[in-house]
């Protein structure tokens, strides 16, 4: 791979990243949309250019999959599930913004110190492509964990498996009957997740998963 081709693909991993790290920023929950879209949208960029510069056809598919359903289709039904449900207020954290940013910079710094020994025998842009996709799952991971909001856990999920495909498209050879049950098993859990948000909408008019801690503390007076 030459130097063109290295700092493009590096380029957009990078932005990919900074993008997770606008996901803990966000207060809001459409800012939150917004971003993820975005990010879907570059992950798609990823794998079009790795696709061009493996000369691996099936990665262009990885990509129409990452652009129509992760950057349009599950945004928009997001988006329509925070309406339906009247969410209109900021996204409450578990620890306030700098101190989740600050963590977050402590697991990708931790992503780096794994990734690159372990892979010191592969090529440049392996060994940075995993360290990236390392921090976007890490990151995913952390805003599933720092959200109080079901709907913002389940983009959190979502940007978990962006650093998944991330990493994906980077390895060569990767067979494309595995990126399609990845794509189906996405779609699957958000359809599962979906059904949550509704059922706790439901049960206790609200999306805050600490109604569930509330209801469980309730059920153990009554027994």
């Amino acid at each position: 791979m030459g130097h063109l081709e290295f700092d493009i693909a590096h380029l957009l991993g990078t932005m990919v990243l900074v993008l997770s790290f606008g996901l803990l920023f966000q207060r809001r929950i459409f800012g939150v949309l917004r971003t993820f879209a975005l990010q879907a949208s570059l992950l798609a960029a990823a794998a079009a250019w790795q696709a061009y510069v493996q000369d691996a056809p099936h990665l262009y598919i990885t990509a129409a999959i990452a652009l129509v359903f992760k950057a349009i289709v599950i945004p928009v039904a997001l988006h329509r599930i925070v309406i339906r449900l009247q969410i209109h207020r900021s996204v409450e954290t578990v620890f306030g913004v700098g101190l989740t940013m600050i963590i977050g910079v402590g697991l990708v710094t931790l992503s780096i110190l794994l990734v690159l020994p372990v892979t010191a025998q592969s090529g440049a842009i392996t060994r940075e492509n995993l360290a990236l996709a390392l921090s976007v799952v890490l990151l995913g991971l952390l805003m599933m964990i720092t959200r109080r909001n079901a709907v913002t856990q389940v983009v959190g999920f979502m940007s978990l498996e962006n650093g998944l495909v991330l990493a994906a498209t980077g390895a060569k050879g990767m067979p494309l009957v595995v990126e399609i049950s990845v794509a189906f098993s996405i779609l699957i859990a958000f359809i599962v997740f979906g059904i949550f948000v509704f059922r706790i909408r439901e049960r206790f008019d609200t999306v805050d998963v600490r109604a569930l801690d509330r209801f469980r503390g309730e059920r153990r007076d009554v027994s």
